[in-house]
């Protein structure tokens, strides 16, 4: 069994598992959670086959299996359902144990502002590296969407993001050479700042926020939606 197989099945299997505990039973949500990780992984898997065929990064045969679709290893795919999921029982998780845990409005906003301004800077600086602009390009839209809509999840989700944080540098340590011999996937510093956080390009942070945070705005709206079909047929 390949490495990188192995980390997203250890990453998933765990918070899956206690997804049927019966006091949270995150499982009952799990039409918005799929759909959503699943809709926010086909842009992913379309950006990474992309990036992949222009040499931004790549992936090393030694650590995962021969299986490819589109160029891109099995593990590479399952990454976007695994992880995520994972990341967002995390956020569910905390919140249902720790339902106080949360930004003011003021200091939310004061946080996306300056967020925005330092993303924006970064653009200018970076700007046409390939990994660095889509990145913090996107990081902008996001941010910006919450500041139009007014939702209050980030209010949470920048606590609960810190926290994702702990896991996230250990997995993706491994996958960018923390610990092991190479690395699973390479980078092309061509196409990033060049600043690692030990392995890991500081990019990284900005995109698995972009993924988890455009699945969590998904799945709100899902939850949302079937609920009141479930209401409206019962």
């Amino acid at each position: 069994m390949s490495l990188y197989l192995i980390l997203n099945i250890a990453s998933f299997i765990v918070p899956f598992v206690y997804s049927f505990e019966k006091r949270m039973r995150f499982i009952k949500w799990w039409k918005s959670v799929f759909l959503s990780i699943i809709i926010v992984a086909i842009f992913f898997i379309i950006w990474d086959v992309i990036f992949t065929k222009q040499g931004v990064w790549g992936f090393n045969p030694k650590y995962h299996t021969d299986i490819l679709f589109f160029g891109l290893p099995l593990e590479e795919i399952l990454f976007f359902i695994c992880i995520p999921y994972a990341s967002l029982f995390t956020h569910y998780a905390f919140l249902y144990f720790k339902p106080k845990a949360k930004l003011s409005k003021s200091q939310t906003t004061v946080i996306t502002y300056i967020l925005i301004t330092i993303a924006v800077i970064v653009l200018f600086i970076a700007w046409p590296k390939k990994y660095t602009s889509v990145n913090f390009l996107l990081f902008v839209v996001l941010l910006a969407y919450s500041l139009v809509s007014k939702n209050n999840m980030l209010n949470q989700f920048f606590i609960t993001f810190l926290l994702i944080l702990i896991p996230f540098f250990i997995v993706n340590g491994i996958l960018t050479g923390s610990f092991i011999e190479g690395e699973v996937v390479w980078y092309n510093n061509e196409e990033n700042l060049g600043i690692r956080i030990f392995t890991i390009p500081v990019e990284d942070t900005v995109y698995a926020f972009n993924m988890l945070y455009s699945s969590l705005i998904l799945i709100e709206f899902f939850k949302t939606k079937f609920t009141s079909k479930e209401y409206i047929n019962s």
